[in-house]
């Protein structure tokens, strides 16, 4: 039986914000994107640093991202993606928990192509996750993302437990 939340570190995150769950992983909106269209695909198990997860969630983690970024490449129109972890506070992870940041990206889309991982970064850069600049999206905004996402990626394709 799916419960009626994940995890991901401290916080609890209703089914109706995310789009995918396997029995490793899951797909989850982004309540404050950099871009739209920004993704995270998160490790069940809640653990910190990537390097706690087994061959099998790596995988697992991997082959759900090459598939929603598919996905997201076409919802969103881009025709490149920002794949990456932050692995570790100091490397901007904000949640201590693992988890793929999917970006859609086009040509111009940041002044500087890098500009995306300051986005990314939590200390000393905008557009931070704590900056009032980059407001929080509505549940029912994140629920109609989610949505939508299911039915490109056709519903929960793997059983939850």
């Amino acid at each position: 039986m799916m419960t009626q939340a994940l995890r991901f570190g401290p916080i609890s995150i209703p089914l109706s914000q995310a789009f995918f769950v396997s029995k490793l992983s899951y797909g989850l909106v982004n309540l404050k994107p950099i871009r739209p269209g920004h993704v995270l695909v998160v490790s069940r198990r809640p653990v910190a640093r990537f390097g706690e997860l087994t061959p099998d969630e790596v995988a697992d983690m991997f082959a759900h991202g090459q598939r929603v970024g598919r996905v997201i490449e076409k919802l969103h129109g881009a025709d490149a993606l920002t794949m990456c972890i932050q692995d570790g506070a100091a490397a901007g992870q904000t949640v201590p928990h693992v988890h793929l940041h999917i970006v859609p990206r086009r040509p111009g889309d940041f002044d500087d192509n890098d500009d995306v991982y300051r986005g990314l970064e939590a200390a000393g850069r905008q557009p931070r996750i704590d900056n009032p600049e980059r407001t929080p999206r509505t549940p029912e905004d994140m629920a109609a993302e989610a949505t939508i996402m299911r039915t490109e990626l056709g519903g929960w394709h793997e059983p939850a437990e």
